[in-house]
Order: structure tokens, then C-alpha cells, then sequence
């Protein structure tokens, strides 16, 4: 999908299409929390704007490069699936 003038969307803003992708958890607040670290803070570590650090956080993100997901590991010296937990629906 593009916007006028051909940029292309960026997918960790657009809405979520697939109800799959509801059932994966992102539990980047309370690493966050738990690391006393603000949301502005890890955005400047990683290289993204803190916009797309909140759309990862709230869980509204339907991809994630995985340069993103490793810097976020690196800066919050955790594993990739610290972040992301898959939760069946009525589990």
C-alpha cells in the first residue's frame, strides 16, 4: 500500500488486518518498567522515532524488522521472546 506521492505506508502503523496477529502479547512496558527506562529513552537507543517505539509498545505494530527487535534486546539486555509471547485466544 503507498500514500500520495509513492512513499511507501510504514507497517508499524497501519491497522491490524489479520485477528492472528491479536494473540501475540508485547510485554515491552513492563521490561521497560522494570528497567526504570522511559519509552523516549529506548527510541533514541534503538534509532527509531519515539512514535513508532509507542505503536510498538501498545501492541498495535503488525511487523518488526529484526534490527529493531535486536537493538531493543541489546538495549534492554533481554531475549526476543521476553518482548513477545504468543497467547492463544480463551487461553
Amino acid at each position: 500500500m503507498t500514500r500520495r506521492g509513492g512513499a511507501a505506508e510504514d507497517p508499524a502503523e497501519a491497522p491490524l488486518e489479520d485477528p492472528r496477529a491479536e494473540e501475540i502479547a508485547v510485554y515491552l512496558g513492563d521490561l521497560l518498567a522494570a528497567r526504570g527506562m522511559t519509552v523516549t529513552d529506548l527510541a533514541q537507543r534503538v534509532g527509531i522515532t519515539l512514535a513508532n517505539m509507542s505503536v510498538l509498545k501498545n501492541g498495535h505494530a503488525r511487523a518488526i524488522r529484526f534490527s529493531t527487535l535486536a537493538g531493543i534486546c541489546q538495549a534492554l539486555d533481554c531475549q526476543p521472546g521476553d518482548l513477545l509471547r504468543w497467547e492463544p485466544p480463551g487461553a
